[in-house]
């Protein structure tokens, strides 16, 4: 595991409960410009960084979702919001022209569920606190009347752009 996957392994653990709270009180530290901080010693990563979902660097709407990236550390994280009624061959698809997701996911599953079906027929349920690892080659749909709401470690950079 690369040393950039393990520090946003760490980060979305230490924020993924200030992510959630910042879901349910406002995005009160939206307000704050994100900031860069010059390492001083050897480190993996050259600058000390922060950024907020409340201002993303590009948000992509579809459907009965949206998906907001922020870029750290080099790196794009991805922090998605799917609708009750969403089902990714009903709202992405059309934009990806492909026969099912094609984008790998690593995935933490804050709020909701979420549930994926392989293009092998394996079916998992994805609830609050789960993390997920997805191949290439699934569909997946909300279940329930509450929005799933997933952070994304892998498969946002091109997840959702029209071809």
């Amino acid at each position: 595991m690369t040393h950039v996957r393990k520090s946003l392994i760490l980060l979305a653990t230490l924020s993924i409960a200030a992510v959630a709270t910042s879901m349910r009180n406002g995005d009160a530290a939206a307000d704050r410009a994100p900031s860069t901080a010059t390492a001083s010693h050897d480190h993996p990563f050259a600058a000390a960084e922060l950024k907020h979902f409340g201002k993303p660097d590009e948000v992509r709407e579809f459907p009965l979702g949206r998906v907001e990236l922020v870029k750290i550390g080099g790196v794009p994280l991805g922090r998605a919001i799917f609708q009750p009624g969403w089902k990714w061959s009903t709202s992405v698809q059309p934009l990806a022209k492909t026969k099912s997701c094609e984008a790998p996911h690593f995935q933490y599953h804050v709020y909701g569920i979420l549930m994926v079906k392989m293009d092998d027929g394996t079916e998992i349920e994805c609830h609050p606190g789960d993390v997920s690892l997805l191949p290439s080659g699934h569909d997946a749909w909300v279940v329930g009347n509450e929005p799933a709401i997933v952070m994304d470690f892998q498969g946002m950079m091109d997840y959702a752009k029209a071809k």
